[in-house]
């Protein structure tokens, strides 16, 4: 199944509901308030849309995710790089290392899970 997109904005308020989950509407949109600096409508408008395109859950004033802060975050990736590298994934990190540069520490790091990733397929 295909992760619902979720706007920058949206993103935002996910990850406040992913820190408190399962939250209260009335409590998330204070949150929001302090913040994002948003109205209660707009917060509102947010759980709507984002329960209508089956992001999040709204019951009894509850609300929950249905999409984990890591399928967003690797369904945001993909697009980035469809869009912006044909999908190639040395051509994004490429990209990321000589505008960021990479750490010893950090290319341990991707070393270790590129092992990991072999070991499981």
């Amino acid at each position: 199944m295909e992760t619902p997109k979720i706007f920058e904005s949206e993103y935002k308020f996910c990850l406040i509901l992913w820190e408190r989950e399962p939250i209260n509407s009335t409590e998330l949109a204070r949150l929001c308030r302090e913040r994002l600096g948003w109205s209660k409508a707009t917060t509102y408008t947010v759980i709507r849309r984002l329960s209508e395109r089956g992001v999040i859950k709204n019951e009894n004033a509850t609300v929950t995710s249905l999409v984990s802060k890591a399928q967003a975050q690797a369904s945001q990736m993909e697009d980035l790089m469809e869009r912006t590298f044909e999908g190639s994934l040395p051509a994004f990190v490429a990209a990321f290392a000589q505008r960021r540069g990479v750490t010893k520490k950090e290319l341990e790091e991707v070393r270790r899970l590129i092992d990991e990733y072999e070991e499981e397929n």
